[in-house]
């Protein structure tokens, strides 16, 4: 595409392919390659394309990240052969000798056209990724990307829809920005989480509903009656006890040093029947367990592990008063092992972290701090099918 009419490029040997980061500016493309050009005229001749092009990521008007170049500069020299060296000091080719064999105007053209792949890519950051059926995440570019020593620095404000509709989040106390690296990491790519971030995610699934379960217990309403007189005259044959437990108020996540706990605040209304369900107590349930983060692909994973402390209130009753102590008798076991199991259920396909197509995560490290998570990860392109 850079030859005159009579003039053709036969091949084409790059030699040189490499960014470099600028800080405060952007990044400097720069390319090396040897030329083969032929005319009609004359044997092949071997010149050197040498470019350089200052890159940066911009905000475009619709709010997604776009590489462009600000600055393009080709130059290209004759390669002398070796018998013409012999006879002659080197030289290098005068620019309009050259203009005249290739298009050098065109170069840069050609060098935007290979930001067209990264850019496509580039829009699929913002593009919204599934938790569960009816709840959604996104991540939305805040401003065009800084550029320090460190590396790129990329703001996102983390949105989350619950069916289709952009759910209001908790008020974060503090904005919250990446943390200085205590030292250069050899890692491609390091992603901060606010505590904030957990704490949204929790209340966006306690919005869509996910977080409500219903818990089989072992106990049926015979068994209950033993312990609980006034049973008896509510059921008279024998039905298994069911646990219908929902969220009463937004989950809170709290993090410390190598430490993630959540804690749900739930109100399980037990009673018992198959086609219609019954209810005779409402206890509230307060549950604190800790949580396990692990990265997949390009999914966060997240788990609740060990519960830490459950705390059973009774709220009402249709069967008389009941002491706490008896509460934790009948149902602290069912809770302890119900509620994590079905919470994991929900969360079993993971947190989709912010990521652009063909891109995955390897050699992934995930460290809790207070107040935030830090994954330090290395990015692979995906091999390209089809």
């Amino acid at each position: 595409p850079f030859c005159s009419s009579r003039n053709q490029i036969t091949s084409v040997k790059v030699d040189k392919f490499s960014l470099t980061l600028i800080p405060d500016a952007g990044m400097r493309l720069s390319i090396e390659a040897a030329l083969g050009v032929t005319s009609a005229l004359s044997a092949t001749k071997e010149m050197r394309l040498s470019i350089l092009a200052d890159l940066h990521v911009d905000m475009n008007p619709e709010g997604n990240l776009e590489l462009v170049t600000s600055d393009c500069k080709p130059t290209l020299e004759e390669v002398q052969s070796t018998e013409e060296t012999d006879r002659s000091a080197p030289h290098k080719s005068s620019g309009s000798d050259i203009d005249k064999q290739i298009n050098v105007e065109k170069i840069c053209l050609e060098v935007s056209k290979l930001l067209l792949f990264p850019n496509e890519r580039l829009m699929s950051l913002a593009a919204p990724f599934p938790i569960t059926p009816s709840c959604q995440v996104q991540y939305l570019p805040l401003a065009a990307p800084m550029y320090s020593e460190q590396g790129i620095i990329i703001s996102l404000q983390t949105t989350f829809q619950v069916a289709g509709t952009v759910i209001p989040l908790p008020v974060s106390p503090v904005p919250f920005s990446m943390p200085e690296p205590a030292s250069s990491s050899p890692s491609h790519l390091i992603l901060a989480f606010s505590e904030h971030f957990y704490t949204s995610l929790f209340s966006a699934l306690e919005e869509s509903g996910a977080l409500n379960v219903s818990l089989l217990s072992s106990l049926t309403t015979a068994t209950l009656a033993e312990r609980i007189t006034q049973m008896g005259s509510l059921f008279q044959e024998d039905l298994p006890v069911v646990l219908q437990a929902v969220t009463r108020s937004a989950p809170h996540v709290v993090l410390e040093e190598d430490k993630a706990i959540v804690q749900l605040f739930l109100t399980a209304q037990i009673g018992a029947g198959s086609s219609l369900f019954q209810s005779f107590l409402s206890v509230n349930v307060d549950v604190t367990a800790r949580l396990h983060f692990s990265v997949a692909g390009t999914r966060m994973i997240i788990s609740v592990a060990d519960i830490e402390d459950i705390e059973l209130s009774l709220a009402t009753s249709d069967v008389g008063p009941i002491l706490a102590a008896l509460l934790e008798e009948l149902f602290l076991s069912t809770i302890r092992e119900e509620v994590p199991a079905q919470i994991n259920g929900v969360l079993r396909q993971g947190v989709f972290l912010p990521h652009i197509a063909s891109f995955t995560y390897t050699n992934v490290n995930i460290t809790i701090h207070k107040d935030y998570v830090l994954i330090p990860c290395n990015l692979q392109l995906e091999a390209r099918t089809g």
